[in-house]
């Protein structure tokens, strides 16, 4: 089968720490009219009950990772990936072609329909290929008790356990040091909105003029 081949030029590259709001900023750029291509999103699909990945995570893990209705026991795997890398290494290599191909997929299908894609991407920064797929970055930053405060009342997880997520992605100033445009999201929520706003008004003018995210 022939891979998608899409246009990095029209990709911008979202990301941010957990807990920073990636999510509520992507969702600003879709009422624009922005595909979004969410990589978390695909890794749930794959890792639900009947997902492409369920098969290969049964045989490499066993079903004490997999839940009743068959979907991969994310906390489980949480718990397993942060105590043995060898575990982490063996799900990346089960699940990142996946999303890499479906990601790709859907970024050139979305690309028929608008001049610019989101490929929102948590670990960004921390990946070669997805940097490799987008024209720019956009990074949404919050200082590092903010994050942890937002996780925690989301997930109900303490603050250790989300310092360890923390301490496993990107630092706050190496996002910030690669960082094509920086979106704020320390304070109120209403101020997303005039920032994603500008943002898409300027990348709509760049692509007029260039054809491309790249530069400016």
């Amino acid at each position: 089968m022939t891979q998608a081949v899409i246009h990095v030029g029209r990709v911008l590259g979202l990301t941010g720490g957990i807990g920073s709001g990636k999510s509520a900023v992507a969702a600003l750029f879709g009422e624009l009219g922005v595909p979004v291509i969410d990589v978390d999103r695909i890794a749930h699909e794959l890792t639900a009950p009947g997902g492409a990945a369920m098969a290969d995570i049964r045989q490499t893990f066993g079903e004490r990772l997999v839940t009743a209705e068959g979907a991969l026991d994310r906390a489980a795997m949480r718990n397993l990936v942060f105590s043995d890398p060898q575990a982490k290494h063996r799900l990346e290599t089960i699940l990142h072609p996946l999303i890499g191909a479906e990601s790709q997929r859907r970024c050139h299908a979305a690309q028929a329909e608008a001049p610019y894609v989101v490929l929102e991407v948590p670990l960004l920064i921390e990946s070669g290929t997805y940097r490799n797929r987008a024209a720019r970055i956009a990074v949404v930053d919050c200082c590092e008790e903010t994050q942890i405060e937002r996780v925690m009342q989301r997930s109900g997880l303490s603050r250790e356990d989300v310092q360890r997520i923390m301490a496993a992605q990107a630092s706050r100033a190496e996002r910030l040091a690669v960082a094509d445009d920086v979106i704020d999201n320390d304070g109120p929520q209403a101020q997303l909105r005039p920032q994603v706003e500008a943002l898409h008004h300027r990348y709509l003018a760049m692509l007029k003029a260039k054809k491309t995210l790249a530069g400016g």
